[in-house]
């Protein structure tokens, strides 16, 4: 929400951990880089690392909604 890519795909497992990010649409370049660095890490850090991030004049970024969608998966499992 209140950024270019339209989605995003991910998995966590059932240790927390961080598999198979994709967003939709979006920086294609900058969506791979941040899908890459985040493989393999802990949902919980990778929440803490990403939350609040804006991107330009916006109140939000691609990082910042990823957190949101960890997050709201963490808390609705």
């Amino acid at each position: 929400s209140g950024v270019c890519s339209r989605s995003i795909s991910f998995d966590i497992t059932t240790d927390g951990v961080v598999h198979g990010v994709s967003f939709e649409g979006g920086c294609n370049g900058n969506a791979q880089g941040l899908s890459k660095l985040v493989e393999g890490q802990a949902a919980e850090e990778v929440i803490t690392r990403l939350a609040g991030i804006k991107c330009g004049g916006k109140q939000t970024s691609c990082p910042d909604q990823l957190s949101l969608a960890l997050r709201q998966h963490i808390h609705s499992h």
